[in-house]
């Protein structure tokens, strides 16, 4: 049951990571671990409303995830510097 949760984590951070500008680096690993923190953020911001599959809500994990991806990545961008 937790492997199902891991993959369900994993997958709500690939699709938040579709629609929000900016990326996870790394791989599956990576996703999941965005997937677990953002399915918490998001159950935390939005409550669980909506369908829950391997007791992740669907809804606020990937709204959750596509706020952390997206503060994420306005820190790195503004943490590494450019260079032409």
């Amino acid at each position: 049951m937790f492997i199902f949760f891991l993959f369900v984590a994993a997958a709500c951070a690939w699709i938040a990571d579709y629609f929000v500008p900016g990326n996870i680096p790394g791989g599956f690993w990576v996703s999941v671990i965005f997937g677990v923190i953002g399915a918490w953020l998001g159950t935390s911001l939005f409550g669980s409303a909506g369908p829950s599959l391997a007791g992740v809500p669907l809804i606020p994990a990937v709204l959750g995830c596509a706020l952390l991806i997206f503060l994420l990545s306005l820190v790195s961008r503004t943490m590494v510097p450019r260079t032409k």
